[in-house]
């Protein structure tokens, strides 16, 4: 009897102390700051030399989702050049749009981050997409990911933003992506303004947009 009743006791406890984690998990993640700004160190981008895009473990599903601000400073950083291809296989370079601000997004279908923030970028795409140009880049590795499975997740989710794929690793080695989804927000002339790590909700969002607007 008496063991039954520690039993008892020792199961409550457990799940008051379960029941008391996952309050506090959740109260914790709901003032994570999604949309905390930081100032960005120019020299942060200056390495951005080598990354072995294939070496994408679990930190693909970080949860880390700080945005860098621009940097209260007279210095700049501009944003590595790279070339990517579009569907039917023609090459297309970050300078190439020079002139208007840019988005750069880094993701692939097989990322749940990546997947959770795509509506978001959809919606600021029907709305900035005459200001602003998105360049959702895919990893694609040949393997993992193709520019078939890739394009058809697109297609099937109802994207209409334009999806560019890094089948060269020229973007990820530039930018020495290691894991997504990553986001870059890039002025008109082409400076690094802000910067995201991990799943970006839509007012982070709107927050690097409306930097890279000023």
């Amino acid at each position: 009897m008496n063991h039954k009743k520690s039993f008892l006791i020792v199961a409550v406890l457990l799940i008051l102390l379960l029941g008391g984690a996952s309050l506090l998990y959740s109260r914790l993640s709901s003032q994570m700051n999604m949309d905390q700004l930081s100032t960005l160190n120019p020299n942060e981008t200056e390495d951005m030399s080598r990354t072995d895009v294939q070496n994408e473990t679990a930190n693909d599903a970080s949860t880390d989702t700080t945005a860098t601000s621009k940097a209260e400073t007279s210095e700049k950083s501009m944003a590595p050049d790279f070339t990517v291809y579009d569907i039917d296989g023609n090459a297309v370079s970050l300078s190439d749009f020079r002139g208007k601000p840019v988005v750069l997004n880094f993701w692939a279908s097989w990322c749940g981050p990546c997947k959770s923030e795509m509506p978001d970028f959809e919606t600021v795409y029907g709305e900035y997409g005459e200001e602003i140009h998105f360049l959702i880049v895919n990893m694609t590795d040949g393997s993992r990911e193709t520019v078939e499975t890739a394009s058809a997740y697109a297609a099937e989710s109802g994207y209409t933003f334009p999806v560019y794929y890094d089948t060269a690793f020229s973007a990820a080695t530039a930018y020495s992506v290691y894991s997504i989804p990553t986001t870059y927000f890039i002025d008109r002339e082409g400076y690094l303004v802000a910067q995201g790590r991990g799943a970006l909700d839509l007012d982070t969002i709107q927050k690097g947009i409306a930097m890279i607007l000023e």
